[in-house]
């Protein structure tokens, strides 16, 4: 169905509502480490109660092309509070951040996907005395953004969705599609299913979830590279949702807030509905994930089998990668002070009025600990 715009500030209460009724039980912490925070102040985290402390300079990151709308976002608002620093985030894609970290040319990275243990080895190597963390820090469904006209309403399953994007299924009118869609009036459309070109932790959680759900039908290993034949090749989420909405019998995977302009897939999982992409879905989904990091690593694992009414499965979470010591002295005032920022109640607000998920309370809390313990 088409993407509707809901009241934002509906929106972000019941998120944080879910948030807080759904909290992680794998963790617990004090909430600390959240200056700067206001439980009064509005969701469109107010630059006046940013904290600077001794922010300042310029930030260099890189990473996961799902959270930059959040990103810009929390940018916009943290500079007009911290006027004399910089932040770049370029956005380039999972892989390409979490390579610019383990290089040292980046004072964070994002990505969609947590480290892995070659990863925070090497990531040793410029955390002097100390390592690369994944802080968990924005949840967001992923979108599964169709065009194809005369349907508004579509619902596909783990196997019809394997068998797309694995060029098993190349008919809008297949057999399989309509059993699952009795009422639409499919076209006979040659489908054209679209993955990422580069390196994607979108594409990474996408396939898990098909791993994880229709393993007879996805028999490939997963990760951040596409390993399906066939299919077309798109840059960045961004570029994912235009090659969709100009391509007549497209089908794409993307973050859900790229998917404004298009009609998106509901996910049968076996529950009572089919579940359709949106800030409250994600946040139940994760919820049901388990934090499998050691010490200060945050990482989560999800439950991407999920049968749970109203939990979205195709869910990904983006974490913050950071050097829990070591952290560049230049650049660790600023980085401490807009990771404070973004970890807030203020700033995990902005998320839900840009549709992506906050963190649930447990997991933010130990979140925020963890920053304000950074060297």
């Amino acid at each position: 169905m088409k993407l509707q715009r809901m009241n934002r500030r509906a929106l972000t209460l019941g998120a944080l509502a879910v948030s807080g009724a759904l909290a992680l039980t794998a963790c617990g912490s004090d909430d600390t480490g959240t200056s700067g925070s206001d439980s009064s102040a509005s969701s469109t985290g107010a630059a006046s109660d940013i904290a600077c402390d001794d922010a300042s300079g310029q930030i260099l990151a890189d990473g996961s092309s799902a959270q930059k709308n959040a990103i810009d976002a929390w940018v916009k608002q943290f500079t007009q509070a911290c006027n004399g620093v910089q932040i770049n985030y370029k956005g380039g894609g999972s892989g390409a951040g979490v390579t610019a970290f383990t290089q040292g040319t980046v004072a964070f990275a994002g990505s969609d996907s947590a480290l892995e243990p070659e990863e925070i080895e090497a990531s040793k190597q410029v955390c002097s005395g100390g390592q690369g963390v994944d802080l968990p820090m924005v949840g967001g469904p992923i979108a599964l953004g169709y065009n194809v006209p005369g349907v508004d309403n579509l619902v596909l399953d783990a196997p019809t969705l394997a068998q797309i994007f694995d060029d098993k299924i190349t008919n809008w009118n297949d057999e399989a599609i309509a059993k699952l869609n009795p009422d639409a009036k499919l076209p006979d459309l040659k489908i054209q299913a679209f993955h990422r070109a580069e390196d994607s932790g979108t594409t990474d959680n996408f396939t898990k979830y098909l791993i994880a759900t229709t393993p007879d039908n996805w028999k490939y290993e997963g990760g951040k590279a596409w390993q399906a034949k066939g299919g077309q090749a798109a840059t960045g989420s961004a570029g994912m949702a235009q090659q969709v909405k100009q391509n007549s019998g497209a089908i794409g995977y993307m973050e859900l807030s790229y998917a404004k302009d298009l009609s998106v897939v509901a996910v049968d999982t076996g529950a009572a509905e089919p579940v359709q992409a949106s800030v409250e879905s994600a946040t139940k989904a994760v919820a049901d994930a388990k934090v499998v990091g050691t010490g200060k690593d945050l990482a989560l694992e999800l439950n991407y089998a999920t049968k749970a009414d109203g939990a979205y499965p195709i869910t990904l979470v983006t974490y913050e990668i950071v050097c829990d010591k070591g952290n560049k002295s230049e650049t660790l005032p600023a980085t401490k002070a807009f990771l404070t920022y973004i970890a807030s109640e203020d700033g995990q607000q902005l998320l839900a009025d840009n549709d992506y998920a906050p963190m649930p309370a447990d997991i933010i809390a130990k979140v925020r600990t963890t920053i304000s313990e950074l060297s």
